[in-house]
């Protein structure tokens, strides 16, 4: 009541003045102003009376819009209380925006409320609200373009919750027309120019507001949208995207409508029969609008070709469907090629960027525009997939003008011309090598591969490398790597494009210069046995690129960017080395010449770390660079062969005697500089790195440095993530070289697991250490996997380690109960089960082990077997008595099929003997009744693997109903 004792007497025309016409102004009292409140109180008397609205409007005060309404009039049957008016506005907005915003965040409380109070205005005041609409806009809004636009603005935040036939009638709409056909641009008002705008945007809500498709088809029919759109791009303001007067504003405004429109009449014709006439409206709306969409589309500014994207996606998606068969090849060019060509011009860089095509990813407008060209891509796949042959006819065209140019105006030539020419030449690639490379049996795979071929010989001609822009550049090499295929049968311009490669190797441009040492790599991989040849060319000038130089980071948290450069630089370097490595490998490489190249690239590398070594111990310079010429030594062995996950043990019997010797050297060397720095992280891991590059190599002459390499990289301040690290790489070594590493393991095995459990047992301090922790506990469960894999569980219980098997079982045991750490708990089974299957002799009953594990060549345990079901029989149940345990999880359930595999192995081990234990100890003590226990037994009998895991994750879940 005070509130609104406060509004009539502050906001009412007699302080206020009376405006009963435009040019009828009755003034004020003397002395009075005609602001009441600042606009920061008006404001927060909105808020406030919007939060009484929310609590009372149900109950205590019903006509809440009727005392607000009242503000508007000083003379009666009109709004000529402009205070009053536009305060009421506010009010009404704010109204919406409490209980009507879908994007406001509310509990389910508070939106059962919203709901409410909408329903309420909805029974009771909301044809009150928009008749004042309407009243106010043909009383204002020509005239007061701010009352015009929060009129507008409540219309656009209504609708999508009030009955449409209140906006959707023909005062309304020419109402709302007015607004939207403000155009004298010579005296058009700020205010008024808002207005306008909102109007439009108000018009897009209307069309977006959901309906069937049969009366959406039918309002966008009776609105006149396409006639209305049709008005607005004839004027002045939008005609000619390139006039000093261009309406960026209005543009986009106007594409949104576009967007709304086009989405629904596409929904329309996806949903409704082909013979409706909702559908023949839709597809003829469709035609109409097409121009329309094509036009804001192609619009020079990004932001309003943005606005449109959806609606043009949506088109191709729903053309894709409609135009499959060759009888509409015409109607495809004459809708398709348009859409492409418009897409090629957006995806040329605007002449008036604030970038050089560089890409450097430091400029917002550059990250802008690829992410428009990363949505074009996408519009352009789908035309393809609609029709291949236009898509391939329109690139082709496109990028050998660009070529022919480039060959005749040469540095001339436009670079956003030719960096186009070269994006659409890498996007082809998504058609011409989508089944794996350019050429089957020698030919080209593809109408699209032969394109691309005939492109790619035009741009190796055209000497492309050589354009003095870093993103061509950039473009030049990716497209040379990607297409590597195609140097497979034109070989004889390798050594043209590695001179290009090196070339760029050298670059001032810093980008350039790193992306090309990584790119080199790839080519140079890729073309390993064609660049024997040139060989000479390379590593000579690739040698003034190797030297490393390590800086420490500096201590400022402040700016980073030097740390980030020095890192960026010897990261790449790395691939430069590896590079050498692949030149070193190749079989057209002569060996001497083979050993020539790896002593030029390699003896540096020794003497630096001999000069650095002692230094290292106390300078954090000379430590960095050990590092760095450990990695590099790493980078140089992986380059020559890549661990890819197979016995590379067994190839190293094929690396050539001096080569392997070199390699052997590197071994020490590394090991060397590892015992000298061990108390160093940073040179645990780059000997960690290398370590296992060399593992493949050097082969068996690596065997007598093992535990020295163990030893030292274990140390009393290794980290959970280098235990399970060095663990893997256990993993490694144990499947390589097998029973030759026994007496290495068992030697090993007991320091290695206190330093392990000692991890494991530690208490994590924080997510990280969390994340640490569980790998680790993995590692360890899957280093003895391979171990017992590989035939080598006689380590685990041999008369070194037996005083450690005790405490073995007990960490696997327990992991097995862990509910925090399902994954863990499920590789624990596993680990139980094969322990079975190794030591516990033959099968009694056979067929309920995997077919898939062999158990030959393994030690049996006398007793064992009798062992497991006492000991991890029982373990099964231990899981599912948690009662925070969920069996319905699909981990869970994991978990359980493992258990049951268990179980099925115990039972291939004993038979008889395991069903009786179960039956007289187990089982009861577990509250089964009688009639589930037989069921249980006979299922675990006659199931076969698979089904019997399935069907004990359902006993359980099910509290033994399965």
């Amino acid at each position: 009541s005070q509130l609104m004792t406060y509004l009539e007497r502050e906001y009412t025309s007699a302080r206020n003045g009376i405006l009963s016409a435009p040019n009828q102004f009755t003034p004020p009292p003397a002395g009075v102003t005609s602001a009441p409140d600042s606009s920061t109180i008006e404001n927060k008397i909105a808020q406030t009376i919007t939060s009484i609205f929310c609590a009372l409007y149900d109950s205590l005060w019903p006509t809440f819009f009727d005392d607000l309404l009242t503000l508007t009039t000083a003379t009666p049957g009109r709004r000529d209380n402009l205070i009053g008016v536009a305060f009421y506005l506010r009010v009404v907005n704010s109204v919406h925006d409490e209980i009507g915003d879908q994007l406001q965040a509310r509990s389910r409380e508070e939106q059962d409320r919203a709901n409410t109070l909408k329903d309420l205005v909805r029974a009771r005041d909301v044809n009150k609200i928009a008749q004042a609409w309407q009243e106010i806009l043909s009383q204002w809004g020509i005239t007061q373009g701010t009352l015009g636009e929060l009129s507008m603005m409540g219309i656009s935040k209504w609708v999508s919750w009030i009955d449409i036939s209140l906006i959707v009638n023909q005062p309304m709409l020419q109402l709302i027309s007015q607004q939207v056909e403000q155009k004298s641009v010579s005296d058009l008002k700020y205010e008024e120019e808002r207005a306008r705008d909102t109007a439009i945007e108000a018009l897009t809500e209307i069309v977006s507001k959901k309906m069937s498709s049969t009366d959406k088809i039918n309002m966008i029919e009776f609105i006149g949208v396409q006639a209305i759109v049709e008005k607005l791009s004839a004027w002045p303001i939008l005609f000619n995207t390139k006039n000093s007067a261009y309406d960026v504003d209005l543009a986009e405004y106007v594409a949104k409508l576009i967007n709304a429109a086009v989405l629904d009449i596409v929904r329309a014709l996806e949903n409704e029969k082909q013979d409706s006439e909702t559908w023949r409206k839709a597809e003829n709306m469709l035609r109409s609008f097409l121009p329309d969409l094509l036009r804001y589309f192609s619009d020079d500014y990004d932001d309003v070709c943005s606005h449109v994207l959806p609606a043009m996606t949506d088109v191709l998606t729903f053309l894709r469907k409609a135009f499959q068969g060759d009888e509409f090849v015409s109607q495809r060019t004459a809708i398709l090629l348009p859409i492409l060509q418009a897409i090629f011009s957006k995806s040329r860089v605007d002449e008036y960027a604030d970038f050089d095509g560089e890409y450097d990813g430091d400029n917002t407008e550059e990250a802008e525009f690829l992410e428009l060209r990363k949505k074009l891509s996408n519009l352009q796949s789908s035309i393809a997939a609609t029709d291949e042959q236009l898509y391939i006819d329109a690139v082709s065209a496109l990028v050998n003008s660009t070529f022919e140019g480039l060959q005749t105006k040469g540095q001339q030539l436009n670079w956003r011309d030719l960096d186009l020419a070269l994006h659409e030449m890498y996007l082809l690639g998504d058609l011409a090598v989508k089944s794996g490379g350019l050429y089957q049996k020698n030919k080209p795979n593809s109408p699209a591969a032969e394109r691309l071929v005939r492109m790619m010989l035009l741009m190796v001609q055209s000497n492309t490398g050589n354009y003095p822009v870093p993103g061509i550049q950039v473009q030049y090499m990716e497209i040379c790597v990607r297409y590597s295929s195609f140097f497979e049968k034109h070989s004889e311009f390798i050594p043209a494009v590695l001179q290009n490669f090196l070339h760029l190797a050298h670059s001032n441009n810093l980008r350039v210069k790193l992306r090309s040492w990584y790119l080199l790599q790839r080519f140079v991989k890729q073309q390993r046995h064609n660049v024997g040849p040139v060989a000479d060319s390379i590593v000579p000038n690739l040698q003034d690129l190797l030297a490393i130089r390590a800086e420490v980071p500096q201590s400022s948290e402040d700016d980073d960017s030097d740390e980030e450069a020095s890192d960026s630089t010897f990261n790449s370097q790395l691939y430069l080395y590896e590079t050498i490595g692949c030149i070193i490998s190749t079989s057209n490489v002569p060996p001497d010449k083979q050993i020539q190249y790896a002593r030029i690239v390699m003896q540096p590398i020794f003497t630096d770390i001999q000069n650095n070594l002692n230094l290292a111990k106390s300078n954090k310079q000379a430590c960095l660079q050990v590092h760095h010429d450990i990695m590099a030594l790493g980078n140089i062995a992986r380059g020559y062969f890549d661990w890819q996950g197979t016995n590379t043990f067994a190839a190293a019997n094929n690396v050539p005697g001096p080569i392997k010797e070199a390699f052997a050297q590197v071994s020490e060397v590394t090991l060397v500089a590892l015992e000298t720095l061990k108390a160093s992280p940073d040179i645990r891991s780059a000997a960690r790195f290398t370590f296992t590059r060399l593992l493949g190599m050097v082969g068996q002459q690596m065997l007598p440095q093992l535990p020295r390499w163990v030893d030292n990289l274990l140390t009393e301040s290794s980290s959970r993530d280098e235990m399970a690290q060095l663990l893997r790489l256990l993993d490694q070594v144990t499947f390589g070289f097998k029973n030759d590493v026994f007496d290495f393991l068992d030697a090993l095995l007991g320091g290695l697991l206190q330093r392990v459990w000692a991890g494991i047992s530690a208490s994590p301090t924080g997510t990280d250490d969390e994340v640490e922790l569980a790998e680790l506990k993995r590692e360890y469960l899957n280093f003895f996997l391979v171990v017992l894999g590989n035939g080598l569980g006689g380590v685990l219980v041999s008369t070194t380690n037996q005083p450690h098997f005790e405490t073995i079982l007990t960490t696997i045991e327990h992991f097995t109960k862990d509910i925090s750490d399902l994954t863990t708990a499920k590789m624990a089974f596993q680990l139980l089960a094969r322990m079975c299957l190794v030591w516990g002799g033959a099968d009694v009953v056979q067929g309920q082990t995997p077919t898939d594990v062999t158990q030959t060549g393994q030690l049996e345990l006398p007793g064992f077997k009798q062992f497991v079901m006492t000991r991890f029989s029982p373990l099964c149940w231990s899981m599912p008595q948690n009662p925070s345990f969920n069996p319905k999880d699909g981990q869970s359930r994991q978990v359980l099929m493992e258990a049951a595999g268990l179980q099925k192995t115990i039972y291939a081990k004993n038979g008889q003997e395991y069903i009786n234990y179960l039956q007289t100890t187990e089982l009861p003590g577990l509250g089964l009744q009688v009639s589930m226990m037989q069921d249980f037994l006979r299922k675990l009998t006659s199931m076969a693997l698979k089904d019997w895991k399935s069907w004990f994750a359902k006993f359980v879940s099910t509290g033994g109903a399965a």
